[in-house]
């Protein structure tokens, strides 16, 4: 582990000093090596997907798992897309003079090298290899045990890539190896060639790197995200919305986990809703109202705070805009929660008030992503407020120096 952080470490500075049309050449030939191996990522992933099966994991962890030839393409014009970005590297962020005549700027330079640990979603080794290299960066990627196969492969394509745009292959390295005392190396910082640590997965990997890291984290928790029907709601457009941010994809961190339906409106929108959401196959667990209203399951205490990234809905009648966000505030992540309303008033206050990475008006929470941001892809979804917050794309994998332009000016 520790030659591997070398190894990285040294790849940084070249991938640093790299024009932006060489780190644009690798990415193209990064998405031209994912299509030509399109083959043997399918048959590792396969292999992954027969040994969770196997294991006994849920539908909702066996789709995000899941590769296809459509999902791989995907995957690769993502890595694409990264391309076509404005280079972040050498962006003047302010520049002013004082008074002695001394001219500053500001200037976005990368972070070094980002060490990323995530879990079973195998598009993850693609998607930060690829915003690590436009950033300027050197990527350590460590994937899940269940996805291990799959991200391989994938990291084999990125690497063949790298080289054949005439960089470094060991910009982009996965860990080789599922022992798990690999994650303990990375967390100290293998002898000081990390720079920050990126944790993309559930809620216990997350706070044992938040816990055990000796080095900067953009920490992303789970995503306990809401969707609030306000009083002054359209229907049809609560009902899409609501089927789309719970069902689109229930493994993904955008997911809707609770229904908040303000009581005002309860009358005509919650029955609706509620039967909407469970012929669609949707188990609801509601407070007494709702299931007074519809076919619900009675909600515990512990639904209300709970990530299920699954076929399960929280759903609650709330007393108005005031509890909504009062509720979001109490059991929420600070992930990404919605208001639909057709009232501005009301809409501004949510987007206010509630302290969240993403807030939406009239949109599903499945938006949380940064391809729908225009971000390329997405390292993850910061949940913190140091740095990077939200979807964590090339311009949050910079950091930044000051440049001091003189003639001659001496200090007093």
């Amino acid at each position: 582990m520790s030659a591997l952080g070398r190894r990285a470490r040294a790849a940084a500075r070249a991938i640093a000093l790299a024009p932006a049309s060489q780190r644009n050449d690798a990415l193209l030939a990064m998405a031209a090596a994912l299509r030509a191996r399109q083959s043997p990522i399918l048959a590792a992933n396969a292999l992954d997907l027969a040994e969770a099966r196997a294991a006994g994991q849920t539908p909702a962890f066996i789709d995000r798992l899941l590769l296809d030839p459509g999902r791989l393409a995907a995957v690769a014009e993502a890595v694409a897309s990264v391309a076509a970005l404005p280079d972040p590297l050498g962006r003047v962020l302010a520049t002013w003079t004082q008074p002695n005549g001394l001219r500053f700027e500001r200037v976005a330079t990368p972070l070094g090298v980002i060490a990323v640990i995530f879990e079973s979603r195998p598009n993850v080794t693609a998607d930060a290899g690829a915003l690590c290299l436009k950033s300027g960066n050197a990527a350590i990627l460590r994937a899940g045990s269940d996805s291990f196969r799959t991200a391989t492969e994938i990291a084999t394509a990125l690497r063949e890539g790298l080289e054949a745009a005439g960089l470094p292959g060991d910009a982009i390295q996965l860990v080789p190896t599922r022992d798990r005392d690999a994650v303990g190396e990375i967390l100290k910082g293998l002898d000081g060639s990390v720079d920050v640590v990126v944790p993309r997965g559930g809620k216990s990997l997350v706070a044992r790197v938040q816990s055990d890291a000796r080095v900067p984290v953009f920490a992303h928790l789970d995503g306990n995200c809401h969707v609030y029907v306000h009083a002054a709601a359209d229907l049809a457009m609560a009902r899409e919305i609501v089927l789309n941010a719970k069902l689109r994809r229930t493994g993904v961190c955008g997911a809707a986990e609770t229904l908040l339906v303000d009581e005002a409106c309860a009358a005509t929108h919650l029955e609706p809703l509620v039967t909407a959401l469970i012929d669609a196959g949707c188990t609801v667990r509601g407070d007494a109202p709702t299931q007074a209203a519809a076919r619900a399951e009675a909600a515990s205490e512990a639904d209300w705070a709970t990530e299920y990234l699954d076929r399960i809905i929280a759903v609650k009648v709330v007393a108005g805009l005031d509890e909504a966000i009062a509720h979001i505030e109490r059991y929420g992540s600070h992930h990404t929660d919605a208001i639909v309303t057709a009232d501005a008033a009301a809409a501004g206050r949510f987007l206010a008030e509630i302290d969240s990475a993403i807030v939406l008006h009239n949109a599903s929470t499945q938006f949380a992503d940064g391809g729908e941001f225009g971000f390329g892809a997405e390292i993850g979804i910061a949940t913190g407020r140091m740095h990077a917050r939200g979807p964590v794309g090339v311009e949050q994998l910079c950091s930044f120096k000051y440049r001091v332009h003189g003639n001659g000016q001496i200090r007093p």
